[in-house]
């Protein structure tokens, strides 16, 4: 197939951090086979040193939940009207939206209506919650790549084009990452079991889970006083909310803070503690046994409980379709539930290795090459040639 003479035009819009990972290596493959390829919508900074120019920044589209979401919508209407404007008046080959439904979605439905060709990449939770969404999922896009095996069933079934294109994360993380290694990359010195906790990377959910996840570990370290305590922290917000929690509970708790380091500090422990999303599927890479927790406003959580249409809430479990991982939601999250279960994952190795077993085959199922595939896709879509340029 012969390429179009002009260079391609990618329109691009990213809502977070994860977003804009994926993005980078999107782009990073599109210029190896396209060196002169112009991107242009909403970037993060991995994107922008991918030589993305960036229309907004990244952080107005960086909103979670359905009463948080509320305040800002006049100011995400009138950005999501401009963009509209902006690629209507200067149409892009084609218009990716990466992750952030609620925002991309309605664009790409826009431009696909205005005949621009539509791709989204990583699918929403639909076959969780809300699949009502699957009719406007069909109307927006022309295909939509998915991480996850089971969501290019999902969309197969509802006659949605879809092409599963594995996780640029199992691309990254080795099969074997080694806890020693981890731990003195991270200057820790401690050679007896390590928890790490994870409450979450945005602030809202770091002040509804610092106090639970630090409960359980101190519970913890009154029945092993060997145990020591690492929290990565996404970024200063989080660390100051998480350091106004950590002062109301037992000064003489173990606990080093980090700035960021999340996949380092799970590669160094012995289990995890974390609430629900991405964070799990890392852990489960790095095959690290963890518990799960999470907890929403309550009006977030009663809307929520509405629309949920799935048995399992973490991605390892969702995945391997069986209860591999501990779930603790809302109010079952205790202290005491949380605790025992960190001290099962501790004091259980042959449990460990079962787990590492599963999690390895789940691994090798999801390295695909994913950035190099959805290149693939995009050439084809655009009409050009598919080769490594």
């Amino acid at each position: 197939m012969s390429s179009p003479s002009h260079p391609l035009h990618v329109g691009i819009v990213a809502g977070e951090a994860s977003g804009d990972n994926i993005a980078a290596g999107l782009i990073q493959a599109i210029r190896q086979r396209e060196p002169d390829a112009v991107f242009e919508g909403v970037a993060g900074p991995r994107m922008k040193e991918a030589g993305c120019f960036s229309l907004y920044p990244m952080e107005k589209l960086s909103v979670m939940g359905l009463v948080e979401v509320l305040k800002h919508l006049p100011e995400l209407f009138a950005m999501r009207r401009e963009l509209r404007r902006h690629f209507l008046e200067n149409p892009p080959d084609i218009f990716i939206g990466i992750d952030a439904p609620d925002f991309n979605l309605s664009l790409e439905k826009s431009l696909k209506r205005a005949g621009i060709r539509t791709l989204h990449y990583v699918s929403p939770s639909v076959w969780a919650w809300r699949q009502y969404r699957v009719r406007k999922i069909a109307a927006s896009v022309d295909c939509m790549l998915t991480l996850f095996p089971f969501e290019e069933r999902f969309y197969r079934k509802h006659n949605v084009p879809a092409h599963f294109v594995g996780h640029p994360l199992a691309d990254l993380i080795a099969d074997d990452v080694d806890p020693l290694q981890a731990r003195k990359h991270l200057g820790i010195t401690h050679a007896g079991p390590l928890v790490a906790l994870l409450p979450g990377s945005r602030v809202a959910e770091v002040k509804r889970l610092a106090g639970d996840f630090l409960k359980a570990a101190n519970w913890c370290y009154e029945r092993r006083s060997d145990m020591r305590f690492i929290v990565p922290l996404a970024n200063n917000a989080c660390r100051t909310a998480f350091e106004e929690v950590l002062a109301s509970v037992n000064k003489q708790l173990p606990v080093t803070l980090l700035n960021g380091q999340g996949l380092e500090a799970m590669a160094a422990a012995n289990a995890v503690m974390l609430a629900s999303g991405t964070a799990t599927l890392e852990c489960m890479l790095i095959k690290r046994p963890m518990v799960m927790a999470y907890r929403l406003s309550p009006l977030t959580y009663q809307l929520a409980r509405l629309l949920v249409n799935t048995p399992y809430y973490s991605l390892p479990n969702l995945l391997a379709d069986q209860p591999l991982v501990r779930e603790f939601i809302q109010n079952d999250i205790t202290t005491q539930a949380l605790g025992e279960e960190i001290l099962r994952l501790v004091e259980n190795p042959e449990n460990t290795r079962q787990l590492t077993a599963v999690f390895t085959k789940i691994h090798n199922e999801l390295r695909q090459d994913a950035s190099r595939i959805a290149a693939d896709t995009i050439m084809e879509m655009t009409g050009r040639s598919v080769t490594n340029g």
